[in-house]
């Protein structure tokens, strides 16, 4: 399995034109002046089904064979995939069967359901997913397509950086949340084609820092029981997204649960915007790491918006 290119990248971008949305960048003075720096943030909290994963999903299902598509599309994911494979099946007039974790927040398993996919649950492991994965596909016939591991998933996922570098080329550095990789993933390589002294990082919770483990150790580290807020960003890498990450990012910084929430809640009061967890995770790396992003204008994809703010405690900050 090869990685795409920029060229990739392009064509999905085309091809998913007029599916998806085109989602604003958004700055605020007074985070400007908190952080000394010049952060742009690319807004995906307003794509469709509020997280970046519907471009990927758009774009993967839209190569499908008619005969691919009449037997339905099936993945495993904790919810933003699930949700915009579950849309993009919709909209291409075929059925979607997801295995979701016990855990999943409620708002993205209503959401789901909402698209008319038939949900599958189990417990919140990688072998539970897969497992029960194989189950449905055996039963169904369904075409699986990877939350990440899947090089028109991240074609698609990297068209949101390639809208902001082609709407700011004059960015010093850009970020992205690291989950599985696939956003990272295509964010490093539009980025590295399109501009090429650019900084690339990704940002990832300390208490799910498998990715920076596994860029440090040269070998694919999996997580291990991960246990943070970002519930987007359970996932561990696969070996394409680790393969791109190694080849082209700078560096992997990381962020305290303390400092997710203080970004949500700044990005909440400053840009009167909903954020979920791991969307607030490149803020909170600026955060905790100023040095890093000081005087620079810097690109940070909001990753998503789908939050169960029922959940989180903001009492102390």
């Amino acid at each position: 399995m090869n990685a795409p290119k920029i060229e990739g990248i392009i064509k999905a971008h085309e091809r998913i034109l007029g599916h998806v949305h085109k989602t604003p960048v958004l700055s605020s003075e007074s985070i400007n002046s908190i952080t000394q720096s010049h952060l742009l943030f690319k807004c995906e909290n307003f794509q469709k089904v509020g997280a970046f994963k519907f471009r990927g999903a758009t774009n993967a299902v839209k190569k499908l064979s008619t005969d691919e598509l009449s037997r339905g599309v099936c993945t495993h994911s904790s919810g933003n995939h699930a949700q915009a494979l579950s849309l993009a099946a919709k909209q291409a007039g075929t059925k979607a069967y997801i295995v979701m974790p016990e855990t999943a927040p409620r708002i993205k398993v209503n959401a789901v359901k909402s698209y008319g996919a038939d949900i599958f649950f189990c417990k919140p492991t990688l072998a539970a997913r897969e497992e029960k994965l194989e189950e449905v596909q055996k039963r169904t016939g369904a075409h699986f397509i990877h939350p990440y591991n899947h090089p028109d998933i991240i074609a698609g996922q990297g068209t949101a950086a390639f809208e902001l570098i082609n709407d700011y080329p004059d960015l010093d550095l850009i970020m992205a949340p690291v989950g599985g990789g696939g956003l990272m993933g295509g964010t490093s390589i539009a980025a590295h084609s399109m501009a090429p002294s650019m900084e690339i990082y990704g940002a990832e919770p300390a208490n799910a820092d498998d990715a920076k483990r596994s860029l440090e150790s040269g070998r694919l580290i999996p997580s291990v029981n991960p246990n943070t807020i970002a519930d987007g960003l359970l996932t561990s890498l696969s070996d394409l997204t680790f393969q791109i990450l190694s080849d082209k990012l700078d560096g992997i910084l990381t962020c305290t649960e303390d400092s997710i929430l203080q970004a949500m809640k700044l990005i909440y009061e400053r840009m009167k915007i909903v954020v979920e967890p791991s969307g607030a995770v490149p803020l909170a790396v600026v955060l905790e790491h100023p040095d890093v992003f000081r005087n620079k204008r810097c690109g940070l994809i909001i990753s998503g918006g789908n939050l169960d703010l029922a959940r989180f405690d903001f009492s102390a900050f």
